[in-house]
């Protein structure tokens, strides 16, 4: 059973907290994780990343990489897909709960405020030499959260690209995903 719930544990509980506000490295990292992880998608196109991969085998290997084994823990704690929490006079975005489950997932899209889940979440790649591959190592070079000005996220609409080609979507108020 701690299995099916260790990932989870382990993003959850790695005390990700973002760099204190006051000094040039808190102020180049803040910088970094708005410019850094905001890809937004070419939808102008028509074109749908999803469409053009080859569902990815769906082998159930006990590890929780593939969309089999995260679809149903991530319908069943669809609540906690994103937080908002109100830090040093800013709003940060988190996808921790997301982020333990990537390995399944070929995408995390989001739009703020009723825009259309164009920017895509970069995630950091699964850790296959690890027993467990959801583990999040390089926190450095992939943040599980967004920054924006106080007050100014009302409500997120997320979508979720499983790698069968899948997908499932959620919105939330603010007030509904507040966190301390």
């Amino acid at each position: 059973m701690i299995d099916l719930f260790l990932p989870l544990i382990i993003g959850i509980g790695i005390g990700i907290e973002p760099p204190e506000r006051g000094g040039p490295e808190a102020d180049v990292a803040m910088v970094q994780a708005q410019d850094a992880l905001v890809v937004p998608l070419d939808l102008g196109s028509g074109d749908d990343l999803s469409a053009a991969r080859e569902p990815e085998p769906q082998i159930p290997t006990g590890k929780y990489t593939t969309a089999m084994e995260v679809r149903p823990i991530l319908g069943m704690t669809k609540n906690n897909w994103v937080g908002v929490r109100e830090f040093n006079g800013q709003d940060l975005l988190y996808f921790t709960h997301l982020m333990a489950w990537r390995c399944g997932l070929w995408d995390i899209r989001y739009g703020i405020n009723g825009e259309p889940a164009i920017n895509v979440m970069p995630m950091e790649p699964c850790n296959e030499d690890f027993a467990q591959p959801n583990i999040m190592i390089d926190i450095e070079n992939f943040l599980p959260y967004l920054v924006f000005p106080l007050g100014s996220i009302e409500s997120v609409y997320v979508e979720i690209v499983f790698d069968d080609g899948g997908s499932d979507f959620a919105q939330f108020d603010r007030n509904e995903v507040r966190i301390p």
